[in-house]
């Protein structure tokens, strides 16, 4: 079953990691509508689910799921760890502290002894390390043996393909921080079937690899035994092996919510009875009920790999309404927002970083590329009233395809995608979406276009992005446009302008034209980089601005401050954090006036990549200004000032970071470090510790 280390070099291989990450996320929104029906209820109320039934049950398709952050989140604790194979589960323990703010993103927050991962976030937050952290010793056998170690596990199985063994060991180092006993069995499963689905798609295969990497006197193992005959011995009739798992692996014999055992063989029902095919294993396993969103996730990424993009598009249209769209909510607010392409190539160079093999960035690092086929990356056309039914979208042999339906005078086309939470997104229930914007003012948008087959005639194109105003409404802002005929190619650039505080939701193409205009407009790419030039600072009208700072402190007021200052940071606890940025920011400055109230220390922090990873100018308890690393629970000075601060009085802090090293500034005086053992790159932050300060416009400006 080994494959050669050159294979994670392959095209093929990143088109199976697509197909698996589209299967996740395909799997865990058919699911998530009816999560925790049973089996009756839902055949009674749904039939067998076949596709989508969000619409039935007044739900939204896109949503935030714990599945989903879980497992494109924790897999970042392998290249924010440099890669190390040898990876442990305390390191990964370290990276849930760091990227979770606590009640609000990722985990089901259902309290001490009820959620696994709470418990097991509570034992991290206490000092115990993991694996311990998720032991029976400290919680005992029924908290440690619930479903998620599973759920969480795709992206470890992905990284190692035709290597299940690797697979399967990553996967309990893992699993070890929050479970323990059957619950890292099933998940190793999980991942060792995984990672062997890249060399070999026979189930029967896949199954004996996986349980030979299991204890034989497990229950995972046994139970692995019993579906298979089971399911020989049922032929089409799915039911009745249900009815036998039910018998004997069923909820009634497992405590606390949510147990791996039972949905663990919801998972192999849906495999073993889903006859190869990506729809069947799916209705299979959301019409058995249980964690339905959770099971279907699983199944739906391990046939992705096995069966590849054209067994999921041998169905129905499972990516249409998907768009490749997905959230990512965590402390990385920058990264809120994704995409299920963007997502492949993190995995992809993390494996590829594993095989000691150099990173991919397809077409020169542009964030939106469609490299892989049927990718449209989340745009969508825009469906207001002016341009409903001008445009349609697919992917063209790796290019965006704008299909222009008599564009004319009056009738734009346009197309875009997400940049912040979208306005659909805004009353989101369940998990919410914390997230901050992608494209800020200040930065520069390109896209390279080509109308290789068509317009029928000279149509104009222009970026444009979409921000919310003063009524929590979109407004479009425009750049300027440019001719584009038969068989052209150009590249738009745009510096996108002042939005007046309020954050950039959405970026994309408009197409325009005089007379009546078919034919097909390509986008080959877009992106942008740099860091802003831009000033926060509170706008005109509207609240949704607000919503552009990820909150990791106990409360941040923003009505509550006079004299210009843009907000309040309070922490009743230890160190509270304001975020916002992307974690690719790099060589700049951050600025603004700091009012210290009531707290140990306040200040800005910089090159900020989690909530245990940045730097900081500080006005410390001592009413020192120090210039500080922190990095997961080590706190170091990196330099301090002779200068010293009052209560009550202001500040002005400046923060500025560079590859050479930081340099800080208080009121004038300059405090500077090198030789800091963080990368120079990273968000920023409005820090405070035990108490609360005041922070004016903060500014972000190139170095």
């Amino acid at each position: 079953m080994p494959i050669s280390s050159d294979y994670v070099t392959s095209r093929e291989y990143e088109e199976r990691v697509y197909a698996g990450v589209l299967g996740k996320i395909i799997g865990v929104y058919l699911g998530r509508p009816f999560e925790g029906w049973s089996n009756e209820h839902i055949e009674k109320t749904l039939g067998e689910v076949n596709y989508y039934v969000h619409e039935k049950l007044n739900a939204p398709l896109i949503v935030t799921d714990d599945d989903i952050s879980g497992t494109f989140t924790f897999l970042r604790a392998l290249p924010e760890n440099g890669n190390d194979p040898n990876l442990t589960p305390a390191q990964i323990g370290d990276w849930w502290l760091n990227s979770i703010i606590e009640g609000r993103t990722i985990l089901w927050w259902g309290g001490l002894g009820v959620s696994t991962e709470h418990t097991a976030y509570l034992r991290l937050k206490a000092g115990l390390k993991a694996p311990e952290s998720g032991s029976i010793a400290a919680n005992g056998p029924t908290v440690a043996e619930q479903i998620g170690a599973q759920i969480f596990i795709d992206g470890w199985g992905m990284v190692c393909p035709g290597d299940p063994e690797r697979a399967a060991d990553l996967a309990r180092r893992a699993a070890s921080v929050s479970h323990d006993g059957e619950a890292i069995y099933g998940a190793q499963v999980i991942a060792a079937m995984e990672a062997a689905a890249f060399a070999e798609t026979n189930l029967d295969v896949l199954l004996d690899t996986a349980a030979a990497l299991i204890p034989k006197d497990s229950v995972i193992s046994h139970m692995i035994g019993d579906m298979r005959e089971w399911a020989a011995a049922n032929g089409d009739d799915w039911r009745a092996t249900l009815r036998q798992l039910q018998a004997k692996y069923g909820y009634d014999r497992y405590g606390g919510g949510c147990h791996m055992v039972p949905n663990h063989a919801v998972v192999l029902l849906g495999l073993l009875h889903g006859k190869d095919d990506f729809q069947r294993a799916l209705m299979v396993a959301n019409t058995a009920g249980y964690d339905t969103d959770c099971n279907s996730g699983n199944v739906g990424c391990l046939m992705g790999i096995r069966n590849g993009l054209a067994g999921i598009d041998t169905g129905p249209d499972w990516r249409g309404p998907v768009a490749d769209r997905l959230y990512l909510p965590t402390a990385d607010g920058g990264r809120a927002v994704t995409d299920a392409l963007r997502e492949t190539y993190q995995i992809v160079n993390v494996a590829r970083a594993l095989a000691s093999r150099p990173p991919i960035h397809p077409k020169n690092g542009a964030r939106f590329h469609f490299s892989l086929p049927g990718s449209v990356q989340g745009f969508r056309p825009e469906n207001s009233p002016e341009v409903r039914g001008a445009i349609t979208v697919d992917n063209q042999g790796g290019r965006l395809a704008l299909h222009l339906r008599r564009v004319a005078a009056g009738r734009p086309a346009r197309v875009a995608t997400a940049t912040f939470t979208p306005p659909d997104a805004l009353r989101m229930g369940g998990y919410g979406l914390p997230a901050s914007p992608t494209l800020y003012p200040g930065q520069t948008v390109r896209a390279a276009v080509a109308a290789d087959g068509g317009p029928s005639q000279p149509v104009n194109v222009a970026l444009y992005v979409r921000a919310y105003d003063k009524d929590n409404a979109l407004s479009l802002l425009r750049g300027p446009q440019q001719p584009l005929s038969l068989g052209q190619s150009l590249t738009l650039e745009w510096v996108v302008p002042d939005t007046g505080g309020q954050p950039v939701a959405e970026v994309g193409l408009e197409v325009t034209s005089d007379t009546a205009a078919t034919g097909t407009v390509l986008l080959d790419s877009l992106t942008w980089g740099g860091v802003p030039n831009v000033t926060f600072r509170k706008p005109d009208g509207g609240n949704v601005w607000e919503r552009a700072w990820i909150n990791a402190a106990t409360e941040a007021h923003f009505s509550w401050v006079a004299g210009g200052r843009l907000c309040r940071v309070v922490d009743n606890h230890a160190t509270g954090l304001l975020l916002t940025g992307e974690w690719e920011w790099a060589d700049y400055t951050v600025s603004a006036e700091v009012l210290p109230h009531l707290c140990r220390r306040a200040g800005l922090a910089a090159a900020v990549r989690g909530l245990h990873r940045y730097v900081a100018v500080v006005l410390d308890e001592d009413k020192i200004i120090r210039l500080i690393q922190q990095r997961d629970g080590d706190r170091r000075v990196l330099a301090e000032s002779a200068r010293t601060w009052e209560y009550e009085k202001p500040v002005s802090l400046s923060l500025t970071v560079t590859a050479q090293g930081m340099t800080a500034r208080a009121d004038g005086e300059t405090l500077t470090a090198a030789g800091v053992d963080m990368p120079a790159r990273g968000g920023i932050g409005l820090l405070v510790d035990q108490g609360h300060a005041e922070f004016g416009p903060v500014r972000v400006e190139p170095a």
